[in-house]
């Protein structure tokens, strides 16, 4: 599988509420970029379950990628809130070791 295509397999898991396909996926030491969220694996993983994303309605819009980096664009629905997502997914040997995000309100 490329690594759009494993993007793409957990971004659709994630948005129906599983969040498994993202164990194997992140690396042990990933590194998050986003101050509100914590580094390493299962911290993530544990604080991505308690944010709003979590229980959001995911409307993909576009996914570009190349040999290291997926670039996951999407409309993020909440109660009251729409925001604009996009994800920035740094790969080594298929596995996410680097995230940076930028949310726009709409």
């Amino acid at each position: 599988m490329t690594i759009k295509q494993l993007t793409l397999h957990a971004f659709q898991e994630f948005a129906n509420g599983n969040l498994e396909p993202l164990r194997p996926l992140l690396h042990e030491n990933f590194v998050e970029h986003n101050p509100n969220n914590p580094s390493g694996r299962d911290a993530f993983i544990e604080s991505i379950a308690q944010a709003p994303v979590a229980a959001a309605e995911l409307t993909l819009h576009r996914v570009i990628a190349d040999d290291t980096h997926v670039v996951v664009h999407y409309l993020m629905t909440t109660p009251g809130t729409t925001q604009s997502v996009v994800d920035i997914w740094r790969f080594e040997n298929h596995q996410i070791v680097e995230h940076w995000d930028v949310v726009q309100q709409l």
